[in-house]
């Protein structure tokens, strides 16, 4: 005779509901730092160079429209320095590349609070888990603020946005991306019993992928990805010249190419080698379930992260190669999040 599934109790319902909404509202962020990539990758980021959080939803939709628009970008410095001489058909695509990123940002927020108030009113939000989407929420307002704040370093003199900013906006996507999924796991995860000793290796895990991909803001911030298209060498050595040759320099690792660059490669066999070793030693410690499942994953994704990592370098940067590389970093920390959160559902 088959076992009885245990039903699931009302509150048990609901809390699926909003693991299911918070899991959507993951994965159309993880979209957004995609097309956000592609937005930068295209140079298409400072194509809106005015903000306007209520009306920029509307697209021009006349010729006449068109014209202005492109009338106030040939005000500002990338085109004056950079594209002088671009024809109106040019400018169309990289705006368009912007504004579909600014729209979707601000769907980002329907597709949040809406929701998010159709579970307060019908009281379906468990005690303890409106602060932390009340955080979510904020988190988004202050991201939108931040991407503008990018924007304008990019209008003045140098028609370039700076990579500490760039680095920041990024970052701080990830972090509201990171915050969400691990929240929505805590809602359907059931507890297991894995190896507690890991727990602390794969916090720590998670948290220097974070750092990983902060690195590589810097490298898109600074277009260090084009200084040394070859690999595993950098020009004709491992350790090129010049390495944090500015003053101070601790500068160096934050504003000059190749240092960045090359701190971002050892960034990278650094997290290889730990994601192995972790692999290592927890297929030794014989975890089981859904950990399991999200371990390998883990290996999958860096293996493709790599690929695309030496593929963007030695094909000079390609727009869809490097566009996936920024993903698939984010993909990596989704697949370690997920372990993460398997060793701190522990039972007890």
């Amino acid at each position: 005779m088959p076992l009885l599934q245990p039903a699931i109790t009302r509150e048990e319902q609901h809390s699926r509901q909003i693991a299911y909404w918070l899991f959507f509202c993951a994965a159309v962020i993880f979209g957004m730092i995609l097309l956000g990539g592609v937005t930068r990758l295209t140079n298409s980021g400072l194509s809106m160079v005015d903000w306007k959080p209520l009306m920029g939803i509307v697209p021009p939709l006349s010729e006449a429209d068109w014209q202005h628009m492109f009338f106030k970008y040939q005000q500002f410095p990338e085109y004056q320095k950079i594209n002088m001489g671009m024809s109106l058909e040019a400018f169309k695509s990289i705006f368009m590349y912007e504004y579909l990123h600014r729209v979707l940002g601000r769907l980002i927020g329907v597709i949040f609070i809406l929701p998010f108030l159709f579970f307060y009113f019908t009281k379906r939000i468990k005690a303890g888990l409106t602060p932390k989407l009340l955080i979510m929420l904020l988190g988004g307002g202050f991201q939108g603020l931040l991407g503008w704040y990018m924007v304008k370093s990019g209008l003045v003199d140098k028609p370039d946005v700076s990579q500490y900013r760039l680095t920041a906006h990024l970052g701080a996507a990830v972090l509201i991306y990171s915050f969400i999924l691990w929240t929505a796991f805590g809602l359907v995860s059931p507890k297991s019993s894995q190896p507690s000793q890991l727990k602390t290796f794969a916090y720590r895990l998670s948290g220097l992928i974070f750092l990983m991909i902060l690195s590589g803001g810097l490298v898109a911030g600074t277009k260090a990805g084009y200084a040394y298209p070859t690999w595993p060498l950098m020009g004709d050595s491992f350790i090129p010249a010049g390495l944090y040759s500015i003053s101070p320099g601790w500068l160096a690792a934050f504003e000059d190419i190749t240092t960045i660059q090359f701190n971002h490669r050892i960034f990278a066999y650094v997290i290889v080698a730990l994601v192995l070793t972790f692999a290592a030693k927890a297929l030794k410690s014989d975890i089981q379930g859904p950990a399991k499942i999200g371990l390998f994953f883990m290996l999958g994704f860096l293996v493709l992260q790599v690929t695309l990592g030496i593929s963007t370098l030695i094909f000079y940067v390609p727009v869809p190669v490097a566009a996936a590389h920024q993903v698939g970093a984010v993909a990596l920390l989704s697949a370690s999040l997920f372990v993460s959160h398997c060793f701190s559902n522990r039972l007890q």
